[in-house]
């Protein structure tokens, strides 16, 4: 496997720029087509398309690429099911021209390494299914891990504007691409334009003292399922806190945290035995620590992403800027809620 390279990370670059303009059309004009899978989460047209597109790309420049992707191709093989293939390929054929089904769909389940490769890329198509769903925001996110730890994280947000005043339920028509390298920073392209000029992106108000009764930001899902509210409430209360809360979908929090507009993302467990995947917080957790905040588990520990496709080590994220994140995990071990069901 080639070590990752300059021309690689241009390739997935453009790989997640060309799957953002493909969710975005999809989304506007076809979000109900959608299956649901046996977790009873929902997959959609947009799922499936941008898991081939990426996938694709990436093989193009490196034939022996291995990737870790969420979705697999074998529900849209029913017949049944049929409709939604033929929007995938035809989605797809909007970058692929020649693309045909068993492509498109050969694509989609060649990204099924088990994560035990010394180097890989892990992909979430589209992250935050319900919010794209709900037209709100979501993520296309897609990370290089070597030797256990991510070198490369790259977050394409469709609907999140580069102006921090718009809010995160109006769509922005242009979205964002976050691009960090491990020990390089982290920086922000317009996702329609990814070859100008890109904008460093640094929190500088991790750098800050943090002073009592000042308002501290926190993100959290919008879905309660996905992270338990109240135990972010809980820790707001025990430290005496002043807090503003932000509710969005997908790894957009911690482009969020990232660049400033919030001091804090929370994933709370919802379930004892509920183990995050690597996925969901491989490209995101490397842009928010790239741009000064310090990611964790509710423990305090680093996220190990070298124990295959789940964070099997790990309970649970505090991300947060320097001044405020051992104040939350301190008030996390005070009210015994990393051991919590």
């Amino acid at each position: 496997m080639p070590v990752m390279n300059d021309d690689s990370s241009a390739t997935a670059l453009d790989a997640v720029a060309a799957a953002c303009r493909v969710a975005r059309t999809v989304q506007r004009g076809a979000a109900a087509q959608q299956i649901t899978k046996d977790d009873r989460s929902p997959v959609t047209v947009a799922d499936f398309a941008v898991q081939a597109i990426v996938a694709m790309a990436l093989r193009d420049s490196m034939p022996q690429v291995h990737i870790v992707g969420e979705e697999r191709a074998g529900v849209l093989r029913q017949p049944e099911h049929d409709a939604v293939r033929r929007a995938v390929v035809e989605a797809v054929r909007t970058v692929r021209p020649d693309a045909g089904d068993d492509d498109v769909l050969g694509a989609i389940d060649g990204c099924d390494h088990d994560a035990t490769a010394d180097s890989y890329w892990a992909l979430d198509p589209i992250d935050g299914t319900k919010g794209f769903l709900r037209g709100g925001q979501y993520a296309i996110a897609l990370a290089r891990l070597e030797g256990g730890r991510v070198v490369l994280g790259i977050m394409g947000c469709p609907n999140l504007s580069a102006d921090r005043q718009r809010p995160f339920d109006d769509p922005d028509p242009t979205g964002v691409i976050y691009v960090a390298r491990e020990g390089g920073g982290c920086r922000q392209y317009a996702a329609d334009s990814p070859g100008l000029d890109p904008t460093p992106v640094l929190n500088e108000h991790g750098l800050s003292a943090f002073n009592p009764g000042q308002i501290v930001r926190i993100c959290e899902s919008v879905e309660s399922a996905h992270s338990r509210h109240t135990d972010s409430q809980r820790v707001a209360s025990h430290l005496g806190l002043a807090v503003e809360y932000a509710r969005l979908d997908s790894q957009c929090k911690y482009a969020v945290v990232a660049r400033g507009q919030a001091d804090a993302y929370l994933r709370m467990p919802t379930r004892k035995d509920y183990v995050e995947k690597i996925w969901d917080h491989a490209a995101g957790s490397l842009i928010a620590t790239q741009a000064g905040a310090v990611v964790t588990d509710l423990t305090g520990s680093p996220l190990d992403f070298g124990r295959g496709r789940r964070l099997e080590a790990n309970r649970g994220v505090v991300c947060a800027v320097g001044r405020v994140h051992p104040m939350i995990i301190r008030a996390i071990d005070e009210l015994g809620i990393a051991v919590a069901v």
